[in-house]
């Protein structure tokens, strides 16, 4: 869906391919409303217990007014920003709950409250922020007891208030500054897993490239030299030769776009059956058209295969005949697989002049890298005799 269809249209479009903004929108949404319903039910509690906390308390206290059930109500209520704007949550309801100590009035729900805005300011902000505040709000909490207590109990007292106002809201702060620091590592895991996955699957890309665009180029290169060679003589055979290219080059590109849709969101299937070892016909058959003579062999009895070993496998089979056509000369290759009981089994080997030394680049990395992710090996050099030949077994479960 394009922007021109307005911008209802393009928010639904977005919407469908499920794009992030829309799923941090809902999640906000259900955020304030989890909050709001909070503070509706925190001063519900808040007036029942209050008025069932004076009938309970010690007759030293003072009796509830409208003055005490107004800062009940205002405590509970500053709970529904308690995500957007923590500092400012605890604020209100320390505020609220400093005037409530210091009027006298006995100890109930609001206290409580004041102990969960302790811990969600230590669970959302930094301890540079929450620890100050927090160790304020201790100090005016101990000095709301002091103000109502006379003063002949203010030493005896003291140290037992200091000791409750401690444990009362320095221990809601570690208890959120710990699992704030748990979750922060949890994101690190994550984003970290996310990174490693996002580079793996670069480097998958970067290989599936290498092996299609390599192998048609090698193919094309060869028949455009078959060309050249025979365009005076024999234009017929060069007709037939720039078909090849033709056709190679378009199987490339189809292929090469099927490889990328693999890995972008939201496109389309793409129209070419994923390589795999179905194809490998295909493929021996469009090598033999650019003059190398390939000897396909299968034996044992073929299962299905898991896509990544399929995959792999093809594209082992695929860069070996690349590097024939590359560094081989003329040559002969013989291709064999082998279905063994919990192995599939390659070998690919040539006659060619490549005796003596390993095809140059990345390719034999490549595939090497291929076969020990999934669990097998892969070796490659020259032959006795002239030639070079590659070997890669993948485990198979029966």
């Amino acid at each position: 869906m394009t922007f021109m269809a307005g911008r209802r249209g393009w928010r639904h479009g977005d919407q469908q391919a499920g794009w992030p903004w829309y799923g941090d929108q809902l999640a906000d949404r259900r955020a304030r409303f989890a909050d709001v319903a909070l503070a509706v039910v925190a001063t519900v509690f808040g007036i029942v217990g209050t008025r069932g906390a004076a009938e309970q308390a010690d007759p030293s206290r003072r009796g509830l007014d409208v003055l005490a059930y107004a800062l009940v109500v205002t405590a509970a209520a500053g709970l529904a920003a308690r995500r957007r704007w923590p500092l400012v949550t605890l604020g209100i309801v320390g505020a609220t709950a400093v005037a409530y100590l210091a009027r006298g009035y006995p100890y109930g729900p609001i206290l409580l409250f004041l102990v969960f805005a302790t811990f969600s300011a230590a669970l959302r902000l930094p301890v540079r922020r929450s620890l100050p505040a927090s160790c304020a709000l201790m100090v005016g909490a101990f000095a709301a007891h002091l103000y109502y207590l006379d003063q002949d109990r203010w030493f005896t007292d003291g140290l037992a208030l200091t000791a409750v106002s401690s444990a009362w809201l320095l221990v809601p702060w570690a208890v959120g500054t710990v699992l704030q620091g748990r979750r922060e590592a949890v994101m690190r895991i994550r984003e970290e897993a996310r990174r490693q996955t996002a580079y793996e699957q670069r480097l998958q890309i970067a290989r599936d490239v290498h092996d299609v665009v390599g192998h048609g180029l090698a193919v094309i290169n060869m028949q455009a030299g078959i060309a050249l060679h025979v365009l005076e003589k024999r234009p017929e055979q060069a007709a037939v030769a720039l078909d090849a290219i033709k056709r190679t080059s378009k199987e490339a590109l189809e292929e090469l776009r099927a490889t990328l849709a693999v890995y972008r969101s939201g496109d389309p299937a793409p129209r070419r059956p994923a390589a795999g070892l179905g194809q490998l016909e295909a493929l021996v058959a469009a090598t033999a058209e650019s003059g190398l003579t390939v000897d396909l062999d299968v034996t044992g009895d073929p299962v299905e295969l898991p896509a990544a070993i399929d995959l792999a496998a093809y594209r082992i089979v695929q860069e070996s005949l690349t590097n024939v056509l590359r560094h081989a000369g003329p040559a002969m290759a013989t291709v064999r697989i082998r279905y063994e009981p919990g192995a599939l089994v390659l070998d690919i080997a040539d006659d060619g002049r490549g005796h003596g030394t390993t095809p140059p680049g990345h390719g034999i990395a490549g595939m090497r890298e291929r076969a020990a992710a999934l669990g097998g090996t892969l070796d490659a050099g020259p032959r006795v005799g002239g030639g070079f030949a590659v070997h890669a077994s993948f485990p198979v479960a029966e």
